[in-house]
């Protein structure tokens, strides 16, 4: 009897920096998530998605919930719960390294509340980081929620993203979980983000790094164009990408671009690197920073940067 084709959408949820976007990448096996130790790094619902032969899985990977203090806030948690109502399967990430809390607590209950609510599959991710005998005591920890929250697990799996360790038995999981059913997208895709996007999310992960706590929340990246560099030989292609890096004040730009450019120039350098990646051509990446003033609280700015 052969086997019948799964497929559907499942994300992954935890507080900040709990090895979602990790996870995520570690699966499709491309860096579709930025990552970054700053709290909110993820602003889209980024679809990764991985096919073989018996299943395609779609990952949707959402932002951390949080309490929100401005509308760019209150968007990106309305974005959480509509992801959280259309996928099939849930995967809480529990970090191993740290105690489970309120937050976590938190975001269980909510789940817990849903109409609709998905499968749920407990992650004990960052594995790696700590003994077997703190890790059993973490799972059992987690198994504890099931009764306290009144959810139910369908599976308890410790998981190490940056080792690949148990990767593929979370895999294995998600997909058993899915409903029957045709793939949803090409063989070969491995994301339905546009280039734009991803180079925008690139340069973004590139300012995030070594800012200060209070600038990541007020970045956003807009890419202006991309256009091959006329009179380059075929054999040597030379793509010009234009960006802008936004902010809300005077002084985040002066953060942004630092002393003599400095700063905007490695941001500059350590995108570009992986936007050549990305597309396979050298690239020559012209940024700018314009200040937008307090852009996250304005429903007009925020359409305009596409949320």
């Amino acid at each position: 009897m052969t086997t019948p084709h799964r497929s559907g959408f499942a994300c992954f949820v935890g507080r900040p920096n709990a090895g979602k976007s990790t996870l995520t990448n570690a699966i499709v096996g491309e860096k579709i998530a930025i990552t970054s130790s700053k709290p909110q790094t993820t602003r889209h619902a980024i679809r990764g998605i991985l096919t073989r032969p018996d299943a395609q899985l779609v990952l949707v990977d959402t932002p951390g919930l949080h309490r929100p203090r401005t509308l760019l806030g209150q968007r990106l948690n309305d974005l959480v719960f509509e992801t959280w109502a259309d996928v099939d399967v849930i995967g809480v990430c529990f970090p191993s390294s740290e105690r489970i809390g309120p937050g976590d607590e938190f975001l269980v209950r909510e789940i817990a509340e849903l109409p609709r609510r998905p499968k749920l599959v407990a992650l004990a991710t960052k594995s790696d980081l700590v003994s077997p005998k703190r890790l059993a005591e973490h799972l059992m920890k987690i198994q504890s929620l099931e009764e306290k929250l009144g959810v139910r697990w369908e599976a308890m799996i410790p998981v190490s993203a940056v080792t690949d360790d148990q990767v593929d038995v979370v895999v294995d999981q998600l997909v058993k979980l899915l409903p029957e059913g045709p793939p949803l997208y090409p063989a070969d895709a491995v994301t339905d983000e546009s280039d734009e996007t991803r180079i925008a999310e690139l340069i973004r992960e590139a300012a995030l790094e070594g800012v200060r706590d209070e600038l990541p929340h007020s970045i956003a990246v807009i890419v202006d164009e991309i256009m091959p560099r006329a009179g380059r030989p075929d054999d040597k292609p030379l793509l010009d990408v234009f960006a802008t890096i936004v902010v809300e004040r005077d002084s985040q730009k002066g953060i942004i671009i630092g002393h003599q450019g400095e700063r905007l120039r490695e941001v500059g350098r350590d995108a570009r690197l992986q936007i050549n990646e990305l597309l396979g051509v050298p690239t020559h990446l012209a940024l700018k920073v314009k200040v937008m003033k307090d852009w996250q609280r304005d429903a007009k700015q925020l359409n305009r940067l596409g949320f």
